[in-house]
């Protein structure tokens, strides 16, 4: 059998094979760790005024928030430069130290320039790291290493995600949007994870998804794609008219009642084989542009392993022709034992690996 414990991917169209090569493992890169430490002012004031005008028009019923007017939120505004202007502008600023990596600063850094363009952000990232070194010339190579880091991370996440995506069968694309009546954001990100975690446990639901906020209201709201096999949905489905303010139009959307009664809102769109491509561009935008991180249920690998046979091989691909492009019909071994016909039932059957 000349080719063993192959693992084996989806391109969308077709599948490639990786042959195992043992090797051995290489030493790692010295990092710096040395510590840094980072001066930061603080200023007490300006939270301190805006937490009492919270309080004072944006009142609490126990653990439930009641969500903002237009005319409250001007209110707590108006409120919280009166209170700073009156009461807190005497405070002084307080210092705080951290220590941190240069590393970690930089990451900080990215994270808050991540919307600029890619030349003013390196001009910005040089600008501020350079207080932490001798040199412009070692600043300049610090950034544009770690820019680097940043943009291969970026590319490998991408094939991860999409290397996942082609090994499932995904039929929803769904949308969770909590309800300041019954959550808070950090109540809502916690209960919607756990409440996936426990369908995708015990009803086998797969998901992939990325939490954004909202352009205008910044409101938190979780996108996925989901594999909701039949029979397993909770509540009931209902068609719901309703207003859309980001396209300005009446629209017709689907939505869960047991989403909508536990967290707010739920939308729901049906995923057909050629809706999917367009799903996954829509969560890497959040990947490329936010940086946000996808987040993934269990059981999504990447490759599948199978022995390969030579008839099976079409030719041989990619850097140094390392890897096997197969036919699309190709048999599945697992050490000797002929599984069958590659398919959804086969792939089931065999081991799994995401290294």
């Amino acid at each position: 059998m000349p080719y063993g414990k192959c693992k084996i991917y989806s391109d969308g169209s077709h599948f490639i094979g990786i042959p195992y090569i043992p090797r051995k493992c290489r030493p790692h890169k010295k990092s710096d760790n040395e510590k840094i430490t980072v001066k930061e002012q603080h200023d007490v004031a300006k939270e301190t005024a805006r937490q009492i005008a919270m309080n004072s028009v944006f009142p609490k019923t126990g653990n439930t928030l009641i969500s903002l007017t237009a005319e409250q939120e001007r209110e707590v505004e108006e409120f919280t430069e009166y209170v700073n202007n009156h009461f807190l502008s005497a405070k002084p600023q307080t210092n705080a130290e951290r220590k941190m990596t240069r590393r970690e600063i930089f990451d900080e850094l990215y994270a808050d320039l991540v919307n600029l363009k890619k030349n003013e952000r390196r001009v910005r990232l040089i600008s501020t790291m350079r207080q932490y070194f001798e040199s412009e010339k070692q600043t300049q190579d610090f950034v544009d290493e770690n820019l680097e880091r940043k943009r291969r991370n970026l590319i490998c996440r991408r094939i991860r995600l999409t290397r996942k995506a082609n090994l499932q069968d995904f039929n929803y694309f769904c949308t969770f949007t909590y309800d300041a009546k019954i959550h808070t954001e950090e109540s809502f990100r916690k209960k919607l994870k756990n409440c996936l975690a426990h369908y995708c446990n015990r009803k086998g639901w797969k998901y992939m998804g990325v939490w954004e906020r909202s352009p205008e209201k910044k409101r938190l709201h979780f996108h996925g794609v989901f594999d909701i096999p039949d029979g397993t949905m909770p509540g009931k489905m209902q068609e719901v008219n309703d207003y859309s303010f980001r396209t300005h139009k009446r629209q017709i959307t689907v939505q869960n009642t047991y989403f909508n009664e536990r967290f707010g809102r739920s939308d729901f769109s049906r995923l057909y084989k050629d809706d999917i491509g367009s799903a996954l561009a829509y969560l890497m935008k959040y990947m490329e542009k936010t940086g946000e991180k996808i987040v993934y249920s269990k059981g999504l690998e990447q490759y599948f392993i199978s022995d390969i046979m030579d008839e099976d091989v079409v030719c041989n691909i990619g850097l140094g022709d390392r890897k096997l492009l197969l036919y699309d019909d190709f048999s599945c071994w697992d050490e000797g034992c002929l599984i069958g016909t590659v398919g959804k039932e086969v792939i089931k059957q065999l081991r799994k690996t995401n290294k």
